[in-house]
């Protein structure tokens, strides 16, 4: 991603963040040893693809630290505010010292900018968004408003992703693992968590889309006994899963009458790809 949008940051704030460092970022980066620095205590991503920081870790290797990190002041050393995966790599990588630029922002603004930095890219799920707004909100004071205004996102997004939190700790799960996107989990709000629970397997092993989820839960909604299709087998579940935590990504496996089948591999980037096929290479 070459250029940013602004989003409600400062110009300079918005280099900052971009993939491409400009002579004016470059000018005002400095080496910091990467001991004096703590990560950010406001970091709204859970997850870090192992197979992502390795491959960083090697670039990192071979050509250094291209785009500087951002920090904030904190005691007698920096706190992380973007740019973790670098400086996770970095250390991976052996390095003592990693560029930086050093900027005061409060901890509203550090929340703000690491759910920027993390949104822009792609990195995070709709549960880690609707928490990174929640907290927003809860602990800054922000209205949904505001919080729209300053992520760059419309307020009728910013409202739907919060109502995701209302979801099972099951569902929420399954978000969070990217079997579920925003569209398939939003009918499900309002569900008797047994019912919900029961479309979201049925979504996964069916591959209904978001239209299809809303009839369905619709459907189920009307229904007081919360009658809903009949999932896959449960010995075909327990496949799924022991696929799924073994190559590290969302795995269907769909048994029709005839007694033949097809094994799916759901994936959102190329690096996962290539995760999964030196696993099955090896």
């Amino acid at each position: 991603m070459s250029a940013v949008k602004n989003r409600g940051l400062g110009r300079g704030l918005s280099a900052l963040l971009a993939d491409t460092p400009t002579a004016e970022v470059m000018r005002q980066a400095s080496q910091i040893p990467i001991s004096r620095i703590k990560p950010n205590k406001y970091q709204p991503r859970t997850h870090f693809s192992h197979d992502e920081l390795d491959s960083l870790t090697e670039s990192i290797r071979k050509e250094g630290v291209l785009m500087p990190i951002l920090l904030r002041p904190q005691g007698d050393g920096y706190e992380l505010i973007a740019g973790e995966r670098r400086w996770r790599a970095s250390q991976a990588a052996g390095l003592q010292e990693i560029p930086a630029v050093v900027r005061d922002v409060d901890d509203l603004q550090a929340l703000e900018l690491a759910i920027i930095e993390n949104e822009q890219r792609d990195d995070l799920t709709s549960i880690e968004s609707a928490r990174a707004y929640r907290r927003m909100m809860d602990e800054f004071g922000c209205t949904q408003q505001q919080v729209a205004e300053k992520i760059g996102v419309s307020r009728v997004q910013v409202s739907n992703l919060i109502r995701l939190l209302q979801l099972s700790p099951l569902i929420k799960e399954m978000i969070g693992k990217r079997e579920l996107n925003m569209g398939q989990a939003r009918p499900l709000v309002g569900l008797p968590s047994h019912i919900g629970e029961r479309l979201a397997r049925l979504c996964l092993a069916q591959g209904l889309s978001a239209r299809q989820m809303e009839r369905e839960a619709k459907k189920a909604a009307k229904d007081p006994i919360g009658k809903v299709k009949p999932g896959p087998d449960a010995d075909v579940v327990a496949l799924q899963d022991e696929l799924t935590r073994k190559l590290g990504l969302p795995v269907e496996v769909i048994c029709k009458k005839s007694g033949s089948g097809e094994l799916r591999i759901s994936y959102t980037r190329p690096a996962e790809l290539d995760g999964v096929l030196r696993r099955l290479r090896s």
